[in-house]
């Protein structure tokens, strides 16, 4: 799938926002988005998902764990993995490997975790825009699938540049951009500002999706209104919590809550109580969870740990979570372990 073919995933800009659907992505984010936990959030409403943003220099040297974070199934469509690195040589290189799988191949100029910006990666590229720009240029170049670009306002060391940016990844090719609506050094404190991702909206021509303090209905449609954005991305607000894209979309009228499988499911969901419906609904979530890694990836205990707190969080007696876990013997029995805690609400 090249050229005019691809377009298809990337849709073209839309203008001001009335109220009609727009893409729900899943955010990159490392240690949270293995390819079961992409595929458990598209059947919750994810229309994009992307991989955990892998270094370019492990994957040219052919490192065992970083491709093992581009593994990818027939039914995520499409395949987004995600890069970053320093070296604009390496970046190119990864890219280069990673195009005959990948629909699209996504840049990350948005994290800021020390050890990505200690080798002016990530966010860090933000303050070298000719070096960032090049490295996207060349990568289009030499590659027959799009190039999208995730990146953040700018360093906060200095003016923020975002919008510049944009509108110089366009000129070379990239196809469409999102921004993380904080700094570098703001990681992620203080509120997103949405009126510079706005900017950015209005000056280029590609779609431009939104990224910060989007977690459920309501600030979904604030951002969207005030934005105008071609779409929304969700990171933290999906840790845990997958079913945040069908929150949003059953509150803006974009899907039926009915329609939703652990609603349809179950015997009495509006008879349940608020805490009753989020034990239900995260219970279904993490044996689909369990059942997406049986077939694809297998159970790996580390992942299973970090999700099932993350599931767990804010429920009646998750602290009790830790300690059934450690008492498991195996891999299989902690899953079930998680699932026999979510089945009785406290």
């Amino acid at each position: 799938m090249i050229g005019d073919e691809m377009s298809e995933f990337i849709g073209s800009k839309r203008g001001a926002w009335d109220g009609e659907p727009r893409p729900l992505h899943l955010a990159p984010m490392s240690g949270v988005t293995d390819l079961p936990y992409r595929l458990l959030a598209k059947e919750c409403g994810a229309d994009i998902t992307i991989t955990e943003f892998t270094n370019s220099t492990a994957l040219t040297r052919e490192a065992a764990t970083s491709w093992r974070r581009m593994e990818t199934h027939e039914t995520e469509v499409p395949f987004i993995p995600q890069i970053f690195g320093g070296d604009p040589g390496d970046m190119a290189t990864a890219a280069e490997m990673l195009a005959p799988a990948a629909d699209i191949i996504d840049l990350n100029f948005g994290c800021p975790a020390p050890k990505v910006t200690n080798i002016c990666a990530g966010a860090a590229l933000m303050g070298e825009p000719d070096r960032l720009v090049s490295m996207v240029e060349t990568i289009v170049e030499r590659v027959d699938v799009p190039v999208t670009a995730k990146m953040r306002l700018g360093t906060g060391q200095s003016a923020n540049n975002s919008t510049e940016i944009c509108k110089r990844l366009e000129s070379v090719g990239a196809q469409r951009l999102c921004i993380h609506g904080r700094t570098l050094k703001q990681r992620y404190s203080g509120e997103a500002d949405w009126s510079s991702i706005k900017q950015a909206v209005e000056e280029v021509e590609v779609p431009v999706v939104a990224n910060g303090d989007v977690v459920d209905a309501s600030s979904a449609k604030a951002c969207l209104t005030h934005t105008g954005a071609s779409g929304l991305m969700i990171g933290r607000g999906a840790i845990g919590r997958p079913t945040v894209f069908s929150d949003i979309k059953v509150g803006l009228g974009w899907m039926e809550l009915d329609r939703l499988p652990w609603v349809a499911n179950h015997d009495d969901w509006h008879g349940l109580s608020e805490a009753g419906q989020a034990f239900a609904s995260r219970k279904w979530c993490w044996d689909r969870y369990i059942h997406l890694s049986e077939a694809t990836i297998g159970l790996q205990g580390k992942w299973m740990q970090r999700h099932a707190i993350a599931f767990t969080k804010g429920l009646p007696g998750a602290k009790k979570v830790r300690t059934l876990m450690h008492e498991q013997a195996t891999i299989k029995d902690m899953a079930e372990a998680i699932s026999g805690f979510l089945a009785s609400p406290v």
